[in-house]
């Protein structure tokens, strides 16, 4: 129900996941009423792969985390979450407001042993087409210390490996400089931290030019500073995206040099599209939880519960604790 049209969005993507995997089961938590009649405009997918659940409340995105909290427990939010914790669920994908799913999430589900706060970490493209670099906090927390930094740098490292089968990836911390003596305390004592622990393949500082370089597969900030340099990058990637569409309808001659470069174009579009980047995942929790841009398309939301679908075949939260255990947390 979440999100800035709910089932209009969801459910569409939803029955399309279906087609996609075979092997998946929904769980769609909200308004029953609502959710059948969208269900009734779909005609393409396995009903035996669905099921509703319904609720009678709903988190709005202007409800204060700590309300939504205490006083929404049969929202979609919360039994999503409720069904994950409970273990009829292995994932929950929420479009829904971002404070209220963190803090929900963090109170039902718990953080793995040795983890402080779950951060939010997601994909975003660089030059090389093959490639990806993650990112994380995107916004689950404002202030991070050096302990939550350090926290972030090592489940960071578990999530490239496991998910992408990097090995040993290289980890760094977003700073205003790649100078040692530059960035706050608390960043130049993580990075001290990050040093010492031979289990971490850290590379040092490196600066916003550089989030799409390929210098890194993954990079560690607070959630204030990744969430502005991820709607900054969203931002110019529609920008770019919009002005080659312009450019290229503006006259006749322009239409035919877009005729001629259509393949080239669509791969071009294709990778700076955000939609299919959407989807942060909200790690360092006992269960996946994977959360959606809350003006998604139906396509940007497909690619939020295709990453839910990854994560739990790879099964994300037990690799984290297993590492977590092997003291990849050590000092």
């Amino acid at each position: 129900m979440g999100g800035d049209s709910g089932p209009h969005i969801t459910i569409p993507a939803a029955t399309k996941a279906l087609r996609q995997f075979p092997n998946l089961h929904l769980i769609l938590c909200g308004d029953e009423d609502v959710i059948n009649h969208e269900l009734r405009k779909l005609k393409y997918y396995q009903h035996s792969q669905l099921t509703v659940h319904p609720t009678t409340e709903i988190v709005t995105m202007d409800d204060k985390p700590v309300f939504a909290l205490r006083y929404k427990k049969n929202s979609s939010m919360r039994k999503a979450l409720d069904l994950v914790k409970e273990g009829q669920a292995q994932a929950c994908v929420s479009a829904g407001n971002t404070g209220a799913l963190f803090a929900t999430a963090h109170f039902v589900l718990k953080t793995l042993p040795g983890v402080e706060r779950p951060a939010l970490i997601s994909l975003l493209p660089t030059h090389n087409e093959e490639q990806h670099v993650f990112m994380l906090d995107l916004g689950a927390n404002v202030f991070c210390d050096s302990n939550i930094l350090y926290q972030f740098a090592v489940m960071g490292s578990v999530m490239a490996e496991e998910v992408d089968g990097i090995k040993q990836p290289k980890i760094a911390l977003l700073n205003m400089g790649e100078e040692e003596i530059k960035g706050s305390d608390h960043i130049k004592q993580t990075a001290i931290r990050l040093n010492k622990n031979e289990n971490i393949n850290y590379i040092g500082f490196v600066e916003g030019n550089d989030i799409f370089t390929n210098k890194a597969d993954v990079i560690v900030c607070d959630g204030f500073v990744g969430n502005v340099a991820l709607k900054t990058c969203e931002g110019v990637a529609r920008m770019v995206y919009n002005k080659l569409n312009q450019s290229l309808s503006r006259n006749i001659f322009t239409l035919i040099l877009g005729k001629l470069l259509t393949s080239t174009l669509k791969k071009l579009f294709k990778s700076l599209n955000p939609d299919q980047y959407n989807g942060a995942s909200l790690i360092g929790l006992r269960g996946i939880v994977v959360k959606s841009h809350g003006n998604a398309n139906s396509t940007a939301f497909f690619s939020a519960i295709k990453e839910a679908v990854k994560e739990v075949e790879r099964q994300v939260p037990e690799k984290i604790k297993i590492k977590l255990e092997q003291g990849l947390m050590s000092k």
